[in-house]
């Protein structure tokens, strides 16, 4: 699909090429960043390549100013907005509740609220704010964010609008990114599939960005650990995207460890809830409490999936171990981080094998993929 704005909001910033030349210019640069490694033996595999619109998750910046409405993504390296009508990366059913968002948006800026100080009561508006959604197996979720509090003309405007719309399953307000959401309306719970199970979600989960790629790393990661027997450590494991895929291996322990109270407490429920009896999960903040030597002697298999800042004190501790699992997997959003961790492993007794690209961020410069590692 052709987009007039790529060039300014930045997500597909090399959408101008063809198909055909951006994905060797995508793969090629890859290979160049990779080779910073100096890994003499190392496999790198063909490319898995996402297709365009398929993006399942997006983050819409509204403002509101002057009766008029401006809603879309943030401009590139600004905070200036770039008014969008639709973006050909998403998927369809995300393009087909952009006008509604936008009239949603639109109907409760323009709808006061009442800030008290003292005995002092004020009307207030909305006037900027942003719009997370994601597309579930079931429908799509939607988060409401805005430094406001949501009172009752401001609930009946989103009941009534929701209620008309098929498409959403659950609508949800917070006040600031890193405040928890209060689900507004919850037609059904919004879940994925992941293997044999029905994973809910959160309400402003991290997700992969497709469906597609999910499925790609998934598989990856289950090849390069089939052989595994006994317990996997499966770190920065989110809403357990890959370790109910390995708990379905034969004789196999899954310890899942992540950081997030809030996204734990739906991972543990989703475990219970469908009788998964090998995953454990552990909270736990790996930037700042790695495991060490004497909890990772017990496992077999690492497999870690860090934010972009890459797993730095988690390679440091692998590579520091006497006791080394013999097999670690690590999926990367960032290949420049990647490669720090890479020699890191490296010069503590690993070898790089094989390496895959797997394209999620079409049309952009940023690479995803899942290399394999054996101890020597």
């Amino acid at each position: 699909m052709a987009c007039e704005i790529f060039d300014l909001c930045g997500g597909c910033s090399l959408r101008n090429m063809s198909e055909e030349e951006y994905r060797r210019k995508k793969h090629d640069n890859f290979k160049q960043i990779i080779s910073q490694i100096g890994a003499k033996k190392l496999k790198i595999n063909p490319p898995v390549f996402i297709a365009d619109g398929s993006r399942r998750r997006a983050t819409f910046a509204f403002k509101y100013s002057k009766k008029q409405l401006c809603f879309g993504f943030n401009a590139m390296s600004s905070h200036q907005i770039i008014d969008i009508k639709q973006c050909p990366l998403l998927t369809p059913s995300l393009n087909k509740i952009i006008p509604f968002l936008r009239e949603l948006a639109t109907a409760i800026c323009q709808e006061p609220y009442n800030e008290k100080k003292g005995k002092k009561i004020t009307a207030k508006y909305i006037t900027q704010g942003d719009v997370f959604i994601c597309e579930a197996d079931n429908g799509t979720d939607v988060v409401l964010e805005y430094d406001a509090p949501l009172e009752l003309n401001h609930r009946m405007i989103i009941f009534e609008a929701i209620s008309s719309n098929d498409s959403i399953v659950r609508i949800s307000h917070r006040r600031s990114a890193f405040a928890n959401s209060e689900t507004i309306i919850e037609k059904s719970r919004p879940y994925i599939n992941i293997g044999n199970y029905a994973v809910y979600i959160p309400a402003g989960t991290f997700l992969q960005p497709s469906s597609e790629g999910q499925k790609a790393l998934g598989n990856l990661v289950l090849n390069y650990l089939k052989n595994i027997q006994g317990n996997i450590a499966d770190l920065f494991c989110g809403v357990g995207t890959f370790s109910y895929l390995l708990a379905s291996m034969d004789k196999v322990k899954i310890t899942a460890v992540d950081s997030s109270e809030q996204l734990l407490k739906g991972f543990l429920d989703s475990v219970n809830r469908n009788q998964i009896t090998n995953i454990k999960i552990m909270n736990k903040n790996l930037f700042k409490y790695p495991l060490d030597e004497t909890e990772l002697k017990d496992f077999a298999a690492v497999l870690f999936d860090p934010p972009r800042a890459g797993a730095k004190a988690v390679c440091e501790k692998l590579a520091q171990a006497v006791q080394k699992p013999e097999v670690v997997v690590a999926v990367s959003c960032n290949p420049n981080t990647f490669v720090n961790d890479a020699k890191t492993l490296i010069s503590g007794g690993y070898e790089l094998k094989e390496i895959t690209m797997v394209d999620q961020f079409i049309y952009s410069n940023h690479s995803e993929l899942v290399a394999f590692f054996t101890k020597v």
